[in-house]
């Protein structure tokens, strides 16, 4: 296993649509023990394969409270949200050390393969409901400072920017 670099906004490539994954096969598996490994060392509760530059439909997710419950959706699909929705604080490893208010369906019922290529359904109310939506917008090419006012957005940016310059990395394209 191996810890994978995070893209951070306002990366460009953060912003590509992923493709279904074909085949759950060695790679996709390595690819998905990898992404684990990732979301668990630096602390978060999900991560989509967009995020460490890997366009394919494949979502890790972690919300138990022992950390050891890892979640896997590949080609996830939402089927039904409910129309009942909550403002949470939402941060993202791609935008680390930004939360801000969200407004996320409160339940969702998801369709995807497992980290073996079986079928199954996914019933998610709460923060895992909350979860499963953030980074199912990832794989679409959204990130959550998105959903914020353009003010807001573009201070944002500038702030990673800024972040990026003093820790000497260059700026994204």
């Amino acid at each position: 296993m191996a810890l994978l670099s995070i893209l951070q906004y306002p990366d460009p490539k953060l912003h590509t649509l992923a493709r279904p994954v074909k085949e759950v096969d060695a790679r996709i598996q390595g690819l998905i023990a990898d992404m684990v490994e990732t979301m668990y060392d630096a602390n978060g509760i999900g991560l989509a394969a967009t995020q460490i530059d890997v366009h394919e439909r494949l979502i890790v997710i972690d919300v138990s409270e022992e950390r050891n419950e890892p979640l896997v959706l590949i080609n996830p699909e939402i089927l039904w949200a409910s129309e009942e929705r909550v403002l949470n604080e939402e941060g993202c490893l791609s935008v680390p050390g930004i939360y801000d208010g969200v407004q996320r369906s409160t339940q969702v019922r998801v369709s995807a393969l497992d980290g073996e290529g079986k079928p199954r359904t996914v019933e998610a109310e709460g923060l895992l409901a909350v979860c499963i939506q953030h980074e199912m917008d990832h794989l679409l090419g959204k990130v959550f400072v998105e959903y914020l006012s353009p003010l807001k957005r573009n201070r944002i940016k500038s702030k990673m920017l800024k972040t990026r310059r003093a820790l000497g990395k260059s700026d994204v394209a």
